[in-house]
């Protein structure tokens, strides 16, 4: 006989968690590409960081918009205590990849140097936690 045991379902909506996938992608891609800029000083990284910031902040602000709803109104308002903490990890992953976007807008060196890259390691660690605290 087959238990069958009660999980509480995700708070995450599935069209929710594919938008999250573009986030997942972009900005650990970003930060591969900082770090190839700083290894061999190709502009072209610096440049290829920049457009994968801003897609990443493009889906970040969809995630965090449809986060927002999933609070007030969807399956997230059960459990408030999780979901709140995840949408306060997805505002600062997306203030983060603002500013970063324009860190990386700036010219040469000083576009990516170690404030780029800080920048670009906090939003990938901030995207993975608000993984874990969306699960």
């Amino acid at each position: 006989m087959a238990q069958d045991t009660a999980r509480p379902l995700p708070f995450v909506n599935p069209l929710h968690a594919i938008l999250l996938a573009f986030p997942v992608a972009l900005y650990p891609s970003a930060l591969l590409a900082d770090i190839a800029y700083l290894r061999t000083y190709l502009i072209q990284w610096s440049n290829f960081a920049q457009w994968l910031i801003a897609g990443a902040d493009l889906f970040a602000g969809l995630v965090l918009a449809w986060a927002v709803l999933g609070v007030f109104f969807g399956r997230a308002r059960h459990v408030q205590g999780r979901g709140l903490l995840y949408l306060a990890i997805l505002v600062i992953m997306f203030v983060a990849g603002v500013i970063n976007a324009f860190q990386h807008s700036k010219d040469a060196w000083h576009s990516v140097g170690t404030l780029g890259l800080v920048l670009s390691i906090a939003c990938t660690c901030l995207l993975y936690t608000s993984d874990a605290a969306d699960e």
